[in-house]
């Protein structure tokens, strides 16, 4: 299964324009959140409205699983709490999204949607077991922040999500493809990737530019290509050496 990881697009178009051209070219394109960007000038409204007709496309062209992140919320729950109601309209155009899970190949994939409080991290713990219990064999989280560590690492300070580690040891998925921090693949103690037991993260981080730093994984040759202007990489996921 050719998997095509890309986060924080943050209203990019030139980057959504690439990772449309390559979604045909893989089995499944993954977007781990901060679809959208709070710090545009252009109305939320005017780019979910963009988004959501890229997401459209892209699902057209493979399978799609979009994860919201914080620059994705859009209201407030009845508990107060932020949350992402827009994303869960591109669901009727076959793209999978918070909450949802699909089948590809012999990979259960879960999109996981970004917390703010108890409420929606409760919400967001009863969609994993619900998804737990269609596992019959491999499993791929889309979860937009990394846990504490090499991928949560900025060069000054992690900012790690506090209940994945419980949730990893939990669960135990395969693979998550994570995003959220930006620097973490560039600075000394970051990473792209790191291996906790037996399950492999990646965080592709963020560059300017018209290409998105990504993460390539062939997860059936058992292999992880990360690229960026700054630097590339792979991995042999049967050995937890790089080169």
């Amino acid at each position: 299964m050719r998997t095509l990881l890309v986060s924080d697009l943050h209203y990019d178009l030139r980057k959504l324009d690439w990772v449309l051209a390559e979604a045909a070219g893989v089995d499944l394109v993954a977007i781990a959140g901060d679809v959208l960007d709070v710090g545009s000038a252009l109305p939320l409204d005017a780019q979910i409205a963009v988004v959501l007709e890229y997401l459209t496309r892209m699902a057209d062209r493979t399978t799609t699983v979009v994860c919201s992140g914080n620059h994705d919320l859009d209201h407030r729950t009845a508990e107060g709490e932020k949350a992402t109601a827009w994303i869960t309209e591109a669901r009727g155009a076959g793209v999978v999204v918070d909450g949802d899970s699909v089948e590809v190949a012999d990979w259960l994939v879960t999109a996981c949607p970004w917390w703010e409080g108890p409420h929606s991290l409760a919400r967001m713990e009863a969609g994993l077991a619900l998804a737990e219990a269609r596992r019959s064999d491999r499993w791929l989280w889309v979860y937009h922040g990394p846990p504490e560590g090499p991928l949560s690492w900025t060069g000054s300070r992690h900012f790690g999500d506090p209940e994945l580690p419980r949730l990893l040891d939990r669960h135990h998925p395969d693979v998550v493809l994570c995003g959220h921090i930006h620097q973490a693949p560039y600075v000394d103690g970051g990473a792209w990737f790191e291996q906790r037991e037996g399950t492999w993260l990646f965080n592709s981080g963020f560059q300017t530019g018209p290409i998105p730093a990504h993460v390539l994984l062939d997860l059936s040759a058992g292999r992880a290509e990360w690229w960026s202007l700054q630097g590339q990489g792979t991995i042999d996921l049967g050995e937890a050496q790089a080169s």
